[in-house]
């Protein structure tokens, strides 16, 4: 059987189990211990009390034990002690040792032992040096005012005692055995409804519930209300069934936006371009035109160009939004990035552009138009938010199944509560760099929404003095 960690709930229950059960045994173990010994004491002290002290009764006149004048052990059973005690001294002392008695030579500890035993007083453990033993004894007034002492051995009570517990011992241990093996199958039974739980909702957090529209696992069908599992899957099937509406709210509500921004993009297309086209044309007249009209005529003309390109912009987005198809030729990224360095050299005579590109063209599948956009806009920006004299650096690798191109600057950099959102649409670092010119705010959008879409990732890593976006392709 596979072993139970104790953190889980599995384990910790069937440690419980046989926990409790241990416990139960050892009370049990120790109250027939006690109860046993205590008997077996009991049973001793009447022993005692019905041979009326007769072995140590006939020490009472004996000066000297011999063959004729020799102790009574008729019905003395082996190993009984006897003693006699005058005015607290110990006269005489013997125990019956194969039906006879046998004088013992007391230590003056086991002389002070027996002279500290109460008369009439009850049973009473003693342990005497000289039979290296515990006994249980008892004092009884004699007839000449001395005192007769009488013993027996504990030693078969004790005897009895530790085999009880041994055999107690064994028979617990198997029990605990045996309960934590099916205790641990028990649990495992009992608990497989919670696995199913813990399963669903591994399988709902490995959904990627932040894209598109997602499938949602169907609800668990073990809901007894009567049960703690069945109380927990209730729940678990009702935040699911919310999750599920939430997920889809939210997608219907991005298609609309989507749509929206698609045919706005598109509806908007015609009417700039005539505004354009009109200002353009106006420009062009002739006949003689106020300096102020003219400014607004060329304000016009500009502001059209920006919006011109905010609309290709959105609808650019929408459709990568949309999921259209990509074009999915060979793309000669070396080549495309040495354009687009010249484009950028020509829009930014002021910063410095550098290459860092392997000897080997390095070719990707994917569309090119796109990705020529998506690195002239990394370039756009790093024109864009860094003074004049900025160093830009763009890195092409090659790896084993990837392709990396990294645009670095020596910038101030995009503060650090930007980064997380630097991806996002019509986010700008004002505050943190500068801005000569127009920006929708797109720029950095676009990007990530391309390389996405050709099975890739944008990141940004940024601190005061550099800045590198990178961009991963599969290669």
């Amino acid at each position: 059987m596979r072993r139970l960690p104790l953190r889980s709930l599995r384990g910790q229950l069937t440690a419980g189990l046989v926990v409790l059960l241990a416990l139960a045994c050892l009370a049990v173990g120790v109250t027939t211990s006690l109860a046993l010994r205590g008997f077996l004491m009991g049973r001793l002290d009447q022993q005692l009390s019905a041979s009326g002290g007769r072995f140590a009764a006939s020490l009472e006149h004996e000066t000297e034990p011999d063959a004729d004048n020799s102790a009574d052990t008729r019905g003395q059973a082996e190993a009984t002690f006897g003693a006699r005690l005058l005015d607290g001294t110990v006269t005489q002392a013997a125990v019956v040792d194969d039906a006879t008695d046998r004088p013992l030579q007391l230590t003056p500890e086991d002389r002070h032992t027996l002279a500290g035993i109460p008369v009439g007083g009850g049973g009473y453990s003693i342990r005497l040096s000289a039979l290296g033993k515990y006994y249980r004894v008892t004092a009884v007034r004699g007839d000449d005012q001395d005192t007769l002492i009488t013993g027996l051995p504990l030693h078969p009570v004790e005897e009895t005692v530790h085999r009880l517990e041994a055999v107690e011992a064994v028979l617990f241990g198997a029990a605990l055995m045996a309960t934590g093996i099916a205790g641990a199958v028990w649990v495992r039974i009992s608990l497989r409804p919670l696995q199913k739980v813990t399963a669903r909702a591994a399988e709902v957090a490995r959904l990627p519930l932040a894209s598109g529209e997602i499938a949602m696992p169907g609800p668990l069908s073990d809901t007894d209300p009567r049960t703690e599992v069945g109380q927990v899957a209730t729940a678990l099937n009702h935040m699911l069934g919310h999750v599920e509406d939430a997920l889809t709210r939210r997608q219907a509500s991005e298609e609309r936006l989507r749509h929206f921004a698609a045919d706005a993009s598109h509806e908007l297309r015609t009417p700039v371009a005539n505004i354009r086209g009109h200002a353009e044309l106006a420009l062009r007249h002739h006949s003689p035109v106020p300096a102020e009209v003219r400014h607004a005529l060329e304000r016009i003309d500009s502001e059209s160009v920006r919006m011109t390109r905010l609309v290709d912009d959105l609808l650019l987005l929408a459709r990568l939004d949309a999921g259209r198809p990509i074009e999915h030729e060979p793309v000669d990224l070396t080549l495309l990035i040495l354009n687009a360095t010249d484009d950028a050299r020509a829009a930014g005579p002021g910063h410095h552009w550098l290459l860092d590109l392997p000897e080997e063209p390095v070719t990707v599948t994917g569309d090119a138009h796109r990705l020529q956009q998506a690195i002239g806009n990394l370039l756009a920006n790093a024109r864009t938010h860094t003074p004049t004299g900025t160093d830009v650096t763009i890195t092409l690798t090659k790896e084993r199944t990837t392709v990396l191109v990294d645009v670095s600057d020596n910038g101030p950099g995009i503060p650090e509560e930007l980064q997380p959102e630097v991806f996002g649409r019509f986010v700008r670092a004002d505050h943190a760099r500068s801005r000569s010119t127009g920006s929708t705010g797109l720029g950095l959008a676009i990007v990530h929404a391309v390389i996405a879409a050709h099975g890739g990732t944008a990141t940004v890593t940024s601190r005061p003095g550099h800045t590198t976006f990178r961009l991963v392709l599969p290669g």
